[in-house]
């Protein structure tokens, strides 16, 4: 039935677009698919009822935005020599928090979801590339060069331990002594100015 009335709507050559869309959306298919779930498109427990109002309005408990500050008093302040007429202020702050509400609004309205499909991707091959390629990679190397550590260990000690061991010896009987020189004023006449 349901594929009936999208054959007899589409091929209806007379009638808009706005029209057709009306009665494609007066079709009523959510009893159709009421059962159906998606993989991770589930809404987030604290919005199920359940949940607290708290999760829904910390949205960044991080505080990854801490430093962005974007309310009327953090960007405009008039100093106490200057002042505007209060009708003046008052209307300025109300278009400011309008335009700004309804700019974001509008902005994560059309780039947020776009933005967020972009990052998702991004971070799947960050992750995907970090897991997959460059783990593996680093394996590798480390199991590479395993022999060249042992060979220089090797190396290090049968000549250069030996050889720093008898320089050691050679000047253990060296003894450092630290004087405090006094200071004062006959003690300025020994020095040599060239």
């Amino acid at each position: 039935m349901l594929l009936n009335r999208i054959m007899v709507l589409a091929t209806r050559g007379t009638q808009s677009i706005g029209s057709w869309l009306r009665s494609f959306k007066n079709l009523k298919l959510l009893p159709l698919v009421s059962g159906f779930h998606v993989a991770g498109m589930e809404k987030p427990d604290s919005s199920m009822g359940g949940g607290s109002v708290i999760e829904l309005e910390d949205r960044d408990p991080n505080n990854l935005n801490q430093h962005l500050q974007v309310m009327w008093d953090d960007v405009i302040g008039e100093p106490d020599g200057i002042r505007s007429p209060e009708c003046a202020w008052r209307l300025s702050s109300h278009c400011f928090r309008l335009s700004r509400g309804c700019c974001y609004v509008f902005l994560s309205v059309l780039v947020a979801p776009l933005a967020a499909l972009c990052l998702g991707f991004t971070f799947a091959c960050l992750a995907f590339e970090h897991i997959w390629c460059i783990a593996p990679c680093l394996r590798v190397w480390k199991i590479s060069c395993a022999a060249t550590r042992n060979f220089c260990m090797a190396s290090v000690q049968a000549v250069v331990r030996p050889c720093t061991e008898s320089v050691g010896y050679l000047f253990h009987n060296v003894r450092i002594m630290n004087q405090r020189l006094p200071d004062g004023p006959d003690r300025k006449d020994d020095i040599l100015i060239i």
